[in-house]
């Protein structure tokens, strides 16, 4: 099944939105620090930058291909996703549209990686940015899971993805630190201008992605629930 341009659009914007929400943002400055503890030496700030968008990429690619894979694997479920995968999407689409403004709030546990297991990565020098990367992925926060298993996995299961659009997530999400792994290496005085830039940008992003979510979930809900026709 050809994946459309569509599905890699939405992956990559909800893997770069899921970096800058305010709940994951702990976890993107925290890398962002690891990255920069060597400012001087742009080729490991680089190294540090990739092997954490690399390590990050590969966790939301195994957890894609692992739900994505036993969705489409089990004979009823799989039935079911394609007879009635737009009556699903709908409500789905909704909630996410309410996470994201914050009406609705989520609670699954903690969102972060132990200190002493921080400690532990912090030994590994450079290559600790790809273990980082993976951990920080799976350190699953209420719009992290929002985004992915609500907006990402209804989008992969409907374009027959089990691991191209998780990954494109995977490195949608390592987008802030890549930006400031570049701005470290080469424009350290510019790492203050960079960061308010993203803060504001995830103000208007965020509200502006909750609004397109609930403005299609309602299409789908009235096109496949009330048997609206709107004629667009």
């Amino acid at each position: 099944m050809t994946l459309s341009w569509f599905a890699i659009g939405s992956a990559l914007w909800l893997g770069i939105l899921t970096s800058i929400s305010p709940c994951p943002l702990a976890t993107t400055i925290a890398a962002i620090s690891y990255v920069g503890r060597r400012v001087g030496n742009a080729r490991m700030v680089l190294l540090s930058g990739l092997l954490y968008t690399i390590g990050r990429t590969l966790a939301y690619v195994i957890v894609g291909m692992l739900v994505i894979k036993g969705l489409l694997s089990i004979p009823g479920v799989s039935n079911f996703l394609q007879h009635y995968m737009n009556k699903v999407i709908g409500p789905v689409c909704i909630l996410v549209g309410l996470v994201l403004l914050e009406i609705v709030r989520i609670n699954i546990g903690g969102t972060g990686i132990s200190k002493n297991l921080e400690k532990r990565v912090e030994t590994m020098g450079v290559w600790g940015a790809g273990l980082l990367g993976f951990l920080f992925a799976m350190a699953f926060c209420p719009t992290s899971a929002g985004l992915f298993f609500g907006g990402l996995v209804p989008i992969a299961v409907k374009g027959g993805s089990i691991a191209i659009v998780p990954a494109i997530y995977g490195i949608g999400t390592s987008v802030p630190v890549i930006i400031f792994a570049v701005v470290i290496a080469f424009a350290t005085n510019a790492i203050g201008r960079v960061f308010k830039a993203i803060i504001v940008i995830d103000k208007w992003a965020r509200k502006i992605t909750a609004v397109l979510f609930l403005l299609v979930g309602l299409y789908l809900v009235l096109t496949h629930w009330c048997n609206l026709h709107l004629g667009f």
